[in-house]
């Protein structure tokens, strides 16, 4: 479902292979990138409504596995796609340089470290073992947790397991808890009764921040259309929040998942949306998680430190408001 490391977490993936990279020319319509994570199936609101061709935008949206709609923005296939903060330094370190020009949603429950039953609080992991797939989003989650309780990486032994089969590995009894976010941690907690999230993204909200991620190409060809676009973004975001109209936008979001909408709803709460105003803010320089900046810094530390990528990467110029900024006046 979700990111390959927005380190997210849902942060890292080694884009092997990449080395020299052609962006994609100027050309109508613009081709965007989207997954199945919450805050960018809420894309299919606009695409359903017709609200982006009523906004004049010539863009087609194209559906991939998460991992693959990186290797096709590296491969200069799409203009733009939605990853995390974290991939997108990991896409630019391989060659694949773009901008982060807009903000979708940040993690706010959906990562999880999922205890078996017995273990209670981080606290109760010291000594034991956690699935978890190394270098990822799920990694750097466990990493911010355990710091919080005064533990660290020493204090745990870790099993590298990939996202995906950490719901059997957890019920074999080979680990004490794993890493994952939805649906896969839910799929966990269902396969091992008494299991249970004893760290979410919701204690770290802006660890795990979701973009969508230009090319430099696209955006100076294009800016008239992204600040259309990020307008309508804002509109999903209220068409989403609103009481009256969220049963129709989890309808819509559900079936492009092929989930039932009871099933998709709760997955709403673990992600936190996130509208023009609050993505103004958000662009914002600051040290911290409040600031896309400082959650990045945080990121390009992780990767480093993983060896996901050897060199910290410029996060100045992987990052720019300015659509952001135009689509609110």
């Amino acid at each position: 479902m979700h990111r390959k490391l927005s380190l997210g977490v849902t942060f890292g993936l080694i884009l092997s292979g990449v080395f020299a990279v052609t962006q994609p020319a100027a050309a109508a319509p613009l081709t965007i990138g989207y997954s199945d994570w919450p805050g960018w199936v809420a894309w299919q609101v606009a695409i359903d409504k017709g609200w982006l061709k009523q906004a004049g935008i010539d863009v087609n949206f194209q559906w991939f596995d998460y991992s693959a709609s990186m290797d096709a923005f590296a491969a200069g296939k799409i203009d733009a796609d939605c990853v995390t903060n974290g991939d997108a330094l990991v896409t630019g370190s391989g060659g694949a340089k773009g901008v982060m020009i807009m903000l979708t949603d940040y993690s706010n429950g959906n990562d999880m470290i999922v205890g078996k039953p017995g273990i209670k609080t981080l606290q109760d992991l010291k000594g034991k073992k956690i699935g978890i797939e190394t270098g990822l989003v799920e990694h750097l989650l466990l990493l911010n947790g355990l710091k919080s309780v005064g533990m660290s990486e020493k204090d745990v032994t870790l099993v590298n397991a990939k996202t995906n089969d950490t719901p059997q590995v957890l019920a074999s009894g080979q680990v004490d808890a794993i890493g994952a976010w939805q649906p896969v941690s839910g799929q966990a907690i269902k396969g091992l009764p008494g299991s249970r999230p004893i760290y979410t993204s919701a204690k770290a909200p802006g660890l795990i921040y979701d973009v969508l991620y230009a090319s430099p190409t696209s955006l100076n060809a294009h800016r008239a259309d992204y600040v259309k676009l990020a307008k309508v973004w804002d509109h999903v975001v209220s068409y989403i929040n609103d009481p009256k109209t969220q049963d129709d936008a989890v309808k819509i979001m559900s079936a492009r998942v092929g989930l039932t909408p009871a099933a998709y709803k709760p997955l709403l709460q673990g992600t936190h949306l996130i509208g023009l105003a609050d993505g103004k803010k958000t662009f914002g320089k600051a040290e911290g998680l409040t600031s896309l900046y400082g959650s990045s810094k945080i990121a390009d530390d992780f990767n480093v430190a993983n060896d996901v990528y050897k060199e910290p990467q410029d996060i100045n110029a992987a990052i720019d408001g300015s659509v952001t900024d135009a689509a609110l006046k």
